[in-house]
């Protein structure tokens, strides 16, 4: 146990450690933190946090779905379907999250109002909601990025093993799932991790079409209170213990996704 806790005894790490319980002990007791229990009791703190956190997952894992067979197209598909995952890869990635999220809302989304049709049937109930433009905004972004991610994923795995795999008799599903598919998430875990901590940071981005997300709660708490720091400190601190989570979990599949694929 002492062997285990003597290199996190060192005198710089140590002065750091104290450093931080400080600022959290000063941060406690001289800020202004009364607002809680309030907005606790009335569900506004967890409602934020469960549109950020419902929207990171299922952004998540719609957009990495979306984002194997964009980069699988780019990476061995034919000219017509190579093309168009070129294009949208390229038009993500060269135009801002914010003008993306404004131009389905207040773009796509203010003109389904103009049809009576759509106003008066069940679609109407979702598509007069911010989240759905949320939701699929932050898919279609995630994709992007991941699918020129994951292009350069598959292109790394040796054609070697795949020749080796036809010359077996595999078909081309069973390469994909066994050995092309397995290799190219193994190569891309380090960079999916990072990209899964972007996502988290992009989705404060829905606050700007009225998501109550965590932070349009913080922007509510300051309209409120008039406490400025508070709210903001409380954030980033939330913010910072996702991202925590998200390190552990990625750092946990990366030791444990090559002993799955050898």
């Amino acid at each position: 146990m002492i062997a285990a806790l003597r290199p996190m005894m060192k005198t710089h790490r140590l002065v750091m450690l104290g450093l931080a319980v400080g600022a959290v002990a000063w941060c406690a007791y001289a800020l202004r933190w009364d607002w809680i229990p309030t907005y606790w009791n009335n569900g506004l703190i967890l409602t934020g946090l469960e549109t950020t956190l419902s929207l990171l997952a299922f952004s998540w894992t719609i957009g990495l779905f979306f984002a194997i067979w964009l980069g699988l197209a780019q990476a061995s598909g034919p000219w017509y379907l190579a093309l168009p995952a070129k294009g949208f890869c390229s038009l993500i990635r060269g135009t801002p999250l914010l003008l993306q999220l404004w131009f389905f809302y207040y773009g796509i989304g203010s003109t389904f109002q103009q049809f009576p049709w759509i106003r008066h049937s069940w679609a109407w109930t979702y598509l007069r909601e911010a989240w759905p433009y949320a939701l699929m905004t932050l898919t279609l972004s995630f994709a992007g990025y991941e699918g020129e991610v994951m292009r350069g994923a598959f292109l790394g795995v040796p054609k070697g093993q795949l020749e080796s795999a036809r010359a077996f008799g595999m078909t081309r599903f069973t390469i994909l799932r066994r050995i092309w598919l397995p290799q190219a998430v193994q190569r891309v875990l380090p960079t999916l991790g990072g990209e899964t901590v972007l996502q988290l940071k992009a989705t404060p981005l829905v606050a700007t079409i009225t998501v109550v997300d965590l932070y349009n709660v913080s922007q509510t708490v300051r309209q409120d209170t008039y406490v400025i720091y508070e709210p903001l400190l409380l954030l980033a601190a939330v913010y910072m213990a996702i991202t925590g989570v998200i390190v552990l979990i990625f750092r946990w599949l990366e030791h444990r996704v090559p002993s799955k694929v050898a």
